[in-house]
């Protein structure tokens, strides 16, 4: 499930993956170059969370589209990123942050800090809550407290159209394969469930991922199922091949959540917990269609 960070200036969006992997950014990628590193800096740079009760801040690396991603203009759906100066923040996630600061009667705060980072930074106290499609998983419990799932996710494999694996039912049709994830990420964790899989070494970010996957050097990419209409959409070659229950991963607490301190000091899982449950099935849908088809060309 679900972090992710940015290859080049500027928005990463549904259309706009393609175009960053294009070009100069393709290059890079190639050339085996990521930004983690800068995305760990700006994280670090953030400081500590602020004093100010009417402000809480989010963290989340802006860089996974629909969820959140960085745009150079402000408009009404988006929320400046404090440690990334001239860059604004829209997605999902930033629309449910505004819900839940604004439930909280406080001003909401968008730090950007990469996704590995993002528990040592709410942790240390750089952030109050992280809100970035993470996953509740067990690990990730032992160190923060999680709301109710926002979403329901699940997750399946990208792979090129043209692959012997564009047609799989099972995981049984992926044995053998070279599969490829996101360091820290859920998707990751549950890629040896594939029967005899060569699980490659987890890259920093979704798009050095895919980019891996246009070269040609891995079978199959694990991504979020919520993304699979905007990947297949952006990459009219590949295709995201999911699953039948009992025939796919076994995800349990796959669904993203929002993530606090544990034992939650400042009493915000409640309140998270209230907004959450009031979005219906059909509020969530249409959230997500609306920043899907928002997301920058």
């Amino acid at each position: 499930m679900a972090g992710l960070t940015d290859m080049a200036t500027g928005a990463l969006s549904r259309r706009g993956f393609v175009k960053l992997i294009g070009g100069a950014a393709l290059m890079t990628a190639l050339a085996g170059c990521s930004s983690g590193s800068d995305e760990a800096a700006e994280g670090s740079a953030a400081g500590s969370a602020s004093a100010d009760e009417n402000v809480i801040r989010f963290g989340c690396e802006a860089s996974y589209a629909p969820y959140e991603w960085k745009q150079g203009t402000e408009t009404e759906y988006t929320l400046p990123i404090d440690n990334l100066e001239g860059q604004y923040a829209d997605g999902y996630d930033i629309q449910l942050m505004k819900k839940i600061a604004e439930a909280l009667g406080k001003e909401p705060v968008v730090i950007n800090i990469a996704f590995t980072g993002l528990i040592a930074a709410l942790q240390n106290g750089q952030i109050d809550a992280i809100c970035s499609g993470m996953s509740a998983t067990e690990e990730r419990k032992e160190s923060v407290d999680f709301s109710d799932p926002y979403l329901s996710s699940g997750v399946g494999i990208m792979v090129a159209k043209d692959s012997e694996y564009a047609d799989a039912t099972s995981l049984e049709d992926f044995r053998g394969a070279s599969i490829l994830g996101q360091k820290s990420s859920l998707p990751d964790s549950v890629v040896d469930q594939i029967p005899e899989v060569n699980h490659l070494d987890p890259v920093d970010n979704i798009p050095d991922s895919i980019a891996r996957l246009i070269q040609g050097t891995v079978d199959g990419v694990v991504v979020d199922e919520n993304n699979k209409n905007v990947y297949e959409e952006t990459y009219p070659d590949y295709v995201v091949v999911t699953f039948e229950d009992g025939k796919g991963f076994d995800t349990p607490g796959v669904d993203p959540c929002v993530a606090v301190v544990k034992d939650d000091p400042q009493g915000l899982l409640d309140t998270v917990n209230e907004v959450i449950a009031s979005m219906s099935d059909e509020d969530r849908q249409s959230l997500w269609d609306a920043c899907a088809e928002r997301a920058p060309e």
